[in-house]
């Protein structure tokens, strides 16, 4: 995909993919992020990726056919990122699984929903034909967005995530079905 301009409530900021020279800020990122709602499965500093470790990563979702990570930059910095990740086991090629987060201070300008748009014309491009997230149950607004934009609810998973004040909080399993032409 090649870079894309958006202006949304004042705020100008682009989604591109990520390159390597990213590694580090997308480190410092996400920790930061992880810190910042309960919304994500870590919590903050857990299962850290270190600079060379972003770098690698970036690299390999780069020479994969099947995997995308684009960053979201507004203000000179990276504000948000996104993945798509398949696997090479041929019974799931068909398949990617789509995580997400931007930080706290940028809710609210659209910037999720071009990183998950961006995904889904890459997936249908890329003649994959599912794409799959996780979501919690109490995330009501990325819940609506992926509702919106085609995903349907595919399982709960029950008590699925501990939270810090010691509650249970429930996973929603959600895909989105796209048929390849000619199949």
């Amino acid at each position: 995909m090649n870079e894309k301009h958006f202006d949304v409530k004042g705020l100008s900021y682009i989604v591109r993919p990520a390159g390597r020279q990213d590694a580090k800020e997308l480190s410092a990122l996400r920790v930061q992020i992880d810190g910042e709602t309960e919304y994500l499965d870590r919590e903050k500093g857990e299962s850290f990726i270190d600079e060379a470790d972003f770098r690698e990563l970036i690299k390999k979702d780069s020479e994969h056919e099947r995997r995308l990570f684009l960053v979201a930059v507004a203000q000179n910095k990276i504000v948000g990122f996104s993945r798509c990740a398949g696997q090479d086991l041929k019974r799931f090629s068909h398949q990617v699984e789509f995580g997400i987060c931007v930080l706290k201070e940028f809710w609210g300008y659209g910037i999720g929903n071009r990183l998950l748009n961006e995904s889904i014309v890459w997936a249908d491009t890329a003649s994959i034909q599912k794409i799959t997230l996780r979501v919690s149950e109490t995330n009501k607004r990325a819940f609506s967005l992926y509702q919106k934009l085609g995903f349907e609810i595919e399982g709960i998973l029950k008590k699925d995530k501990r939270l810090s004040d010691g509650t249970y909080e429930n996973t929603i399993v959600m895909g989105r079905w796209h048929d390849e032409p000619g199949i």
